[in-house]
């Protein structure tokens, strides 16, 4: 009975901490690791939230899959499609530095402009999927 807490436990912070390292690699890459680091004190609070609220997601995901080896494929799909928009959401500000090069410097304003708006869009993608698999996970203990 044990297993299936420690397989949430470990399966959410294992995905917590990989899409920190994913989110400071590519921010890394894009603008520097000074960018990064100035950009992770001024939000932190942004990211360390949507990454956690995905690794609660793959935690979840893990837990149904002890449940029932069949859990439908939509679960993750929606589950992932949510954390993926939340991610996209949140890190689209960091195109800043690219896009110019690609001569589209009226997306690059908008997002600039908006950055803090993105990340609530992403975290309120981010709940989507939490509330989803919350849901999935009481319609599969009750069966």
């Amino acid at each position: 009975m044990v297993k299936k807490p420690l397989i949430f436990f470990g399966r959410t912070v294992l995905a917590t901490l990989s899409m920190l390292i994913v989110y400071l690699v590519f921010v890394s890459l894009v603008s520097g690791w000074n960018f990064t680091k100035d950009q992770f004190a001024k939000f932190w609070y942004f990211v360390v939230t949507l990454a956690i609220g995905f690794g609660i997601q793959v935690g979840l995901y893990s837990y149904l899959r002890s449940m029932d080896k069949n859990v439908s494929t939509k679960v993750v799909a929606t589950s992932g499609t949510s954390s993926t928009v939340a991610m996209v959401s949140c890190c689209a500000h960091y195109l800043v530095n690219v896009l110019p090069v690609l001569g589209t410097i009226g997306v690059v304003t908008l997002i600039s402009q908006y950055q803090v708006q993105l990340f609530w869009v992403g975290l309120l993608f981010n709940f989507a999927g939490l509330v989803y698999m919350v849901s999935q996970v009481k319609r599969y203990s009750k069966t």
